[in-house]
């Protein structure tokens, strides 16, 4: 959900709260299940020291040293995903080469009557007979995407069918979080209840609209008896859930984690929901350039649903079982802003201190990172105060690239982050970028290659993929290509 970066921070004061930055993070973490060994803690706070000192001087930060503990690598070996463009990620990201809109009228429900009329909405959904017909009846979307996206990411790694019998399934986990539920089963049951009475309302109206049951039906049925859960901080919430499982598999809790994010919330309780908040644009006679991240005309957010998913694989299992690998999770780190519900820090504090802690997290040097997928939701406040809180972190943007995936597929909400994660190893793999469509007057203070309208070739040494969200929630998750 878009929430706004101020930009008043100094170097200094961004540099003398980096530790104590460091240190509620680690906190944070314990929240997580990610309680680290007193020696790892030693050695992130050493290397946020390092990138202190060096952002304070204004120097070259040396690249930290990075895990080489091949059970504590932690790789992409498969992706899943739901999208406006379909349910196959190798044509999600040719659309999002080409520069397609996946946003036009809602046609799912009557949306004449709201100020804004348009979405991300996914149409034709098929489950592609990977939920049985009767429990597909009761379910609510977001549940169906998680399950669809889970179960294809896992297919991709090469553990569909009979072959996941030949990993330990204790040491498989899920969390696939949501940053709000099952919201048609709820809206139903509310409906239900206010028209009929309690008797009329389903037995699965508890089960189907809380956040945990995407992880939960994934393992029931495939008996991963892993670390299993779902986290939900809103629009931060599937980075999160890569944070989480990379910690548990650096543990040696699991072997390999199912995690992401799920969403679907286009339905009149959840358009009206963000109307109220103000939060959408309104650009009704044209929706397909509704949403332009970093462009003097946007106006607000367009809502988007589906799922995003990986399997997070530590090296030794992913070597063991000769698991093609997509690319390599670095590090990530989540922050808080303590400041306000739906408004950000001035400062940008919290924002420019998680994306130091992550790369602190992974071993890398702000030298190193060339692209950035950004949050960029369109909103007026909220794209320029991100760019200015990354223009505290990287002091030479020269060689920079970002891009708004949201320009295409809209604001998927607890979904984004893991969408937006495909988006970022797709351009590992392939070498290209998507464009950020809808650049039509760029804002004056946004000095970093947006990758206007058309796709750029890039090589990607560093991605880091950021993710914001309601309640000060800050996310930023930092992946590489594999190296060996």
């Amino acid at each position: 959900m878009a929430t706004c970066l101020g930009s008043g921070v100094s170097t200094a004061v961004q540099s003398c709260s980096l530790a104590a930055e460091t240190s509620a993070s680690l906190r944070q973490s314990d929240l997580l299940g990610c309680t680290l060994r007193q020696k790892d803690v030693v050695s992130v706070k050493r290397q946020a020291r390092r990138a202190t000192t060096a952002v304070r001087a204004g120097a070259t930060v040396a690249a930290p040293t990075r895990e080489t503990d091949p059970k504590k690598r932690v790789v992409i070996t498969g992706m899943g995903l739901c999208s406006v463009f379909g349910n196959d990620v190798n044509g999600y990201y040719d659309k999002l080469l080409e520069g397609v809109s996946g946003v036009d009228y809602i046609d799912r429900f009557d949306a004449t009557k709201f100020p804004t009329t348009f979405a991300a909405q996914i149409r034709n959904f098929s489950n592609e007979g990977l939920i049985d017909g009767k429990n597909d009846r009761r379910l609510d979307d977001c549940l169906r995407y998680a399950i669809v996206g889970g179960k294809k990411a896992l297919i991709d790694a090469g553990l569909g069918g009979d072959d996941l019998n030949k990993v330990d399934k204790q040491k498989v986990g899920v969390i696939i979080g949501s940053g709000m539920g099952g919201l048609t089963v709820y809206s139903d049951g509310v409906k239900a209840l206010l028209e009929k009475g309690y008797k009329r309302i389903t037995p699965f109206f508890i089960p189907y609209a809380i956040t945990n049951m995407g992880s939960a039906l994934l393992a029931i049925e495939l008996g991963l008896m892993g670390p299993n859960y779902s986290i939900s901080t809103a629009c931060a919430t599937a980075n999160y859930c890569f944070y989480a499982a990379a910690n548990h598999i650096r543990r040696g809790e699991a072997d390999i984690i199912v995690a992401g994010g799920t969403e679907a919330a286009i339905i009149p309780i959840g358009l009206g929901g963000f109307v109220a908040c103000r939060a959408l644009s309104q650009r009704n006679d044209s929706p397909q350039t509704a949403s332009r991240p970093w462009d003097k005309q946007r106006e607000g957010f367009v809502m988007g649903e589906g799922s995003g998913v990986l399997v997070m694989e530590s090296l030794e299992s992913a070597q063991r079982r000769g698991a093609h690998i997509y690319a390599e999770y670095l590090g990530g780190a989540v922050t808080c802003d303590a400041h306000h519900m739906t408004d950000p820090r001035e400062d940008g504090l919290g924002v420019s201190t998680c994306i130091l802690n992550a790369l602190a997290d992974g071993g890398v040097s702000p030298e190193e990172v060339n692209y950035i997928n950004c949050h960029a939701t369109s909103t007026i406040v909220g794209d320029v105060a991100e760019v200015n809180a990354i223009k505290k972190v990287f002091k030479d943007t020269s060689e920079i690239k970002l891009n708004g995936t949201k320009s295409m597929i809209g604001h998927c909400l607890g979904a984004a982050g893991g969408l937006e994660a495909i988006a970022v190893i797709k351009a590992i793999e392939t070498g290209w970028l998507h464009p950020t469509i809808n650049q039509f007057n760029l804002e004056e203070s946004v000095t970093f290659d947006t990758v206007p309208n058309e796709k750029k070739q890039h090589k990607v040494n560093i991605g880091i993929s950021n993710s914001f969200g309601f309640g000060g929630h800050n996310s930023v998750v930092v992946f590489a290509p594999f190296e060996a």
